[in-house]
């Protein structure tokens, strides 16, 4: 029995120092395809998320850099950038390659308070809640230097752009997550694909966004349920939980959702790039980002 005791016990540490030496940073570029029908053109998006930037993480940030060399038409982040808030400087350096294209983003709780310790157990009991004493980030410095390369900001805001030939409008808003979110609508034209950005792939979000015609749908937040059990399918682990109320099945990846008029609006949740300071494990759940080519139909 002791022995018994004792393997068991050396194989969990050897799962937590595999998780947090080899799997956390095991960063992965996925690749999926849109189809969305009558588009008149082809538009590659690449999807960042909950980067969760702490200072001296060079690994993360030489990665982050060589994301401009895919060469997208857009680059959408879906927020929660900080886990530090030392971390600014770093992580803008980071992402300058990719911040000299188009691009939009939205906010979520990593970007406004710093991670605090969260027993994990509690995340089988619903969606985290925001700790009445969290610290404030330098979220105006981050956010003001993504406005001054020229992303869009999605704040509970809507925009449109010509990118890649194609009239784009692009809907957003802030954190679902806190309860912040408050949808605007799309600004008036004829788009040849509306965009909904959102952290928190939050199902009310998901569905308004969706039922006023949204084409694509690009959220994060759920770190693909970061900590997860094995797949027999070969597509990634199975996550446990979503830190909302998405069924887990989707908790990474595209999924479809059936509009009001009939049709469908493709939703893309990012499995993310990084963890929170205090919780700095991943299994069978790679950091990734995600180059998204959507074509007509």
């Amino acid at each position: 029995m002791a022995a018994a005791a004792g393997a068991l016990g050396a194989l969990g540490l050897g799962t937590l120092i595999y998780a947090n030496r080899v799997e956390l940073t095991r960063f992965t570029l996925r690749r999926a395809e849109v189809a969305v029908p009558d588009l008149p053109g082809e538009l590659r998006v690449l999807h960042i998320s909950d980067i969760h930037y702490v200072p001296g993480q060079r690994k993360k940030y030489r990665w982050l850099q060589r994301l401009a060399e895919l060469e997208p038409d857009l680059v959408v982040n879906t927020g929660d950038n900080l886990s530090d808030p030392r971390a600014v400087h770093e992580v803008l350096e980071a992402l300058e390659p990719l911040m000299g294209l188009p691009g939009c983003f939205v906010p979520g709780s990593n970007d406004y308070y710093a991670p605090r310790y969260k027993n994990p157990l509690k995340y089988f009991r619903g969606p985290s809640t925001l700790h009445p004493h969290a610290t404030t980030l330098p979220t105006e410095e981050l956010f003001g230097a993504f406005e001054a390369a020229g992303w869009a900001n999605l704040t509970n805001a809507h925009s449109a752009a010509e990118i890649a030939g194609l009239r784009l409008e692009f809907s957003g808003v802030d954190d679902p997550h806190l309860e912040l979110d408050a949808f605007t609508g799309w600004p008036e034209g004829a788009p040849a694909l509306k965009l909904g950005v959102a952290h928190a792939p939050v199902r009310r979000v998901l569905e308004t966004f969706a039922d006023s015609g949204a084409g694509l749908v690009l959220a994060g937040h759920t770190h693909g349920g970061q900590v997860c059990l094995p797949s027999l399918s070969g597509q990634g682990g199975r996550a446990l939980v979503t830190n909302c109320d998405l069924p887990t099945k989707y908790a990474k990846g595209l999924h479809t959702a059936r509009r009001a008029d009939g049709g469908v609006t493709h939703v893309h949740v990012s499995a993310g790039i990084g963890t929170s300071a205090k919780a700095p494990i991943r299994l069978f759940c790679p950091p990734e980002a995600t180059l998204i080519t959507v074509k007509g139909a």
